[in-house]
């Protein structure tokens, strides 16, 4: 497993390399936003720890950068900004996932387990279909009508879920679980920001609309008529 991780900081960056290091992962580090954004476009990382705030070009111009050429690769980002806007706009840029700091490396562990997970192990060639939306696990591609749909690595494993359990209604706690994999605070909003990305590329543009909000209960994938 091979991350890229991009902090300013050297201690920090030390530690993490370290402790990555000694659970089996291949680090490379990057100290500033334009060599970061070099080596993730010019080589293949299963995931990114990105800082926000770094010399030359800051986190989030870094994130959106890289999601343009590689849509699909998992971006975690990894800053002291904990304010709920600050989340939002990390999310909004690309990340799929965010984490504060200081943190419990326990927990970065079990976040980067949950981004790196291989969807569809067992069928590489499996397809998952609601009307005209259809995945492909082994491309790892999304159309809707024929059209493509860029995704990044949380919406699809988003999607994935949803379509796992199409026709069937799933909670926001449920979701947490089986996509995240690991707890954040409860109050925050973030499933519902994710829901909405995907709603903006699946729904947006077409009559017939996919993801439902069932209010108080959860979400569900269904045809508007099912």
């Amino acid at each position: 497993m091979k991350i890229l991780l991009v902090e300013d900081e050297p201690k920090v960056a030390s530690f993490i390399k370290k402790g990555l290091e000694e659970q089996a992962y291949e680090v490379e580090q990057a100290y500033d936003g334009s060599f970061g954004l070099k080596l993730a476009l010019q080589n293949e990382y299963d995931l990114i720890i990105l800082d926000i705030i770094l010399p030359n070009m800051n986190g989030l111009e870094v994130c959106r950068a890289i999601r343009k050429k590689k849509p699909l690769v998992s971006i975690l980002m990894l800053t002291a900004l904990g304010a709920t806007d600050d989340k939002i706009t990390g999310l909004d840029a690309g990340a799929d996932d965010y984490l504060t700091k200081p943190f419990e490396f326990k927990e970065l562990l079990a976040r980067i387990r949950a981004l790196t997970r291989r969807v569809g192990e067992s069928g590489a060639s499996e397809k998952l279909t609601i009307a005209d939306l259809e995945m492909d696990l082994g491309s790892k591609t999304v159309t809707r009508a024929g059209k493509p749909v860029n995704l990044t690595a949380r919406e699809f494993s988003l999607l994935h879920y949803l379509l796992r359990n199409r026709g069937r209604v799933v909670s926001r706690v449920d979701i947490t679980e089986s996509v995240w994999e690991t707890s954040f605070d409860t109050g925050s909003n973030v499933i519902d920001v994710y829901i909405n990305f995907l709603r903006k590329k699946i729904d947006k543009g077409h009559s017939g609309k996919l993801i439902h909000t069932l209010v108080g209960m959860g979400y569900v994938l269904k045809e508007d008529d099912a």
